[in-house]
């Protein structure tokens, strides 16, 4: 069993840090699997939290708006003191920021970035990072990051980093932009050069990444509880230990595991799609796009392009285009999205394909999270031991 219920009480080196905005918490497991614990998540989003419970039992969880905390509440929901705070993590909402989105500069999304970076100056952790898309550092936003980015003194902040999920090992393009500050006084000196993917990293491509999943997908599958299905035999490599493992203490749900222990995941939920589409999807070539969705057919032998989200129901709950399988005359799988995104296969997101596909295109990959990470705590000078109750990993 790859993660169990028992607890046992002793001194451990606790790094506790907060994810903001954490969605169903491709940024959480990065942090979790880089040696930070996760004392709290917070999002406003009933599905994301509901699924973000099931992965992270261990932590704690919070559906406040974050427009409307403070550091100290914030503290005070993670069971922290002032000065325990090691990271404060997070994703503020980029569509208004996104070249995929309507990107209106006037969008009130936009002012929960300059939130953040106020909540990091009320709760005062030993270092922050905030991801978004690119888009943000383009001119018209300059008046947003120069409102947020007031820093107080004693942090050190970086210059905003880009950085793309392939380099990091995931099977994706999907770029992203950190924003980085740290307390000298508590983690060594760190430069841009350390956030960045090391020589050490192999590439992952999307035919590689699918191995084992089912190409055919019976339409009956088209719920939940009909889409647990056997994957196949297990590959070596870093990318496959992850799918397969990697579960932290306090992280993972045991039923997923155990599932996972008799070859079987979830997710492998069914699109039907008409006999005259899946002829348009048969007759895509791999890396061109369907002449009437638009949806990108995946070349075995290249990466995923950005998977989107698509809309909440407050927004219109519009579906996002899927990639079209590179096999197969049909939209990819929330298993495959989840695969192609960095995530397990023990991971689970909501039991519907549209919430399902919100929450992996809302993500950050977690392969890219924890690298970035690992290298942050690295450079984490001063570690309080004290005495915690830890979830053990059998």
């Amino acid at each position: 069993m790859a993660a169990g219920t028992l607890k046992k009480r002793g001194k451990r080196t606790r790094l506790p840090v907060i994810d903001l905005f954490a969605g169903v918490g491709g940024l959480s497991l990065g942090a979790c699997r880089a040696g930070f614990d996760l004392a709290l998540a917070v999002d406003n989003d009933r599905q994301a939290m509901a699924a973000h419970k099931l992965n992270f039992p261990g932590s704690k969880h919070s559906k406040a708006n974050i427009a409307r905390m403070t550091g100290k509440s914030l503290l005070h929901l993670a069971g922290l003191k002032p000065g325990e705070l090691v990271g404060l993590i997070g994703g503020p909402p980029c569509q208004g920021f996104s070249n995929m989105g309507h990107r209106e500069a006037t969008d009130p999304r936009n002012q929960l970035f300059r939130k953040f970076f106020q909540l990091v100056q009320e709760a005062k952790p030993w270092f922050f990072m905030a991801e978004n898309v690119p888009g943000i550092l383009d001119a018209e936003f300059d008046y947003i990051r120069a409102a947020a980015l007031r820093i107080p003194e004693g942090y050190t902040v970086l210059e905003p980093v880009k950085v793309t999920a392939s380099d990091f090992g995931a099977p994706t393009t999907r770029t992203r932009v950190v924003f980085f500050g740290y307390r000298p006084d508590k983690l060594a000196k760190i430069v841009e050069k350390d956030l960045m993917p090391s020589g050490r990293v192999t590439k992952v491509q999307v035919g590689e990444a699918l191995k084992g999943l089912p190409a055919k997908i019976d339409g009956r599958w088209d719920t939940d509880d009909k889409a647990w299905r056997k994957a196949g035999k297990r590959t070596k490599g870093a990318f496959w230990q992850r799918v397969f493992g990697k579960v932290p203490p306090g992280v993972g749900h045991v039923h997923s595991l155990k599932q996972l222990e008799a070859g079987l995941v979830s997710g492998c939920i069914a699109t039907r799609h008409e006999p005259e589409v899946r002829g348009r999807f048969s007759r895509t070539k791999p890396g061109k796009a369907d002449p009437v969705s638009r949806a990108i057919r995946l070349d075995p032998k290249g990466y995923c392009p950005t998977l989107r989200a698509g809309t909440n129901s407050d927004r219109g709950s519009y579906q996002a285009v899927r990639p079209i399988h590179p096999s197969r005359p049909r939209v990819i799988t929330p298993r495959e999205a989840a695969r192609l995104q960095g995530f397990p296969d023990w991971f689970r997101f909501d039991p519907t394909k549209w919430h399902s596909f919100r929450q992996i295109g809302n993500s950050v990959s977690p392969l890219l999270a924890e690298r970035v990470l690992a290298a942050i705590k690295a450079k984490v000078r001063m570690r309080r031991t004290i005495s915690v109750a830890t979830t053990a990993a059998a």
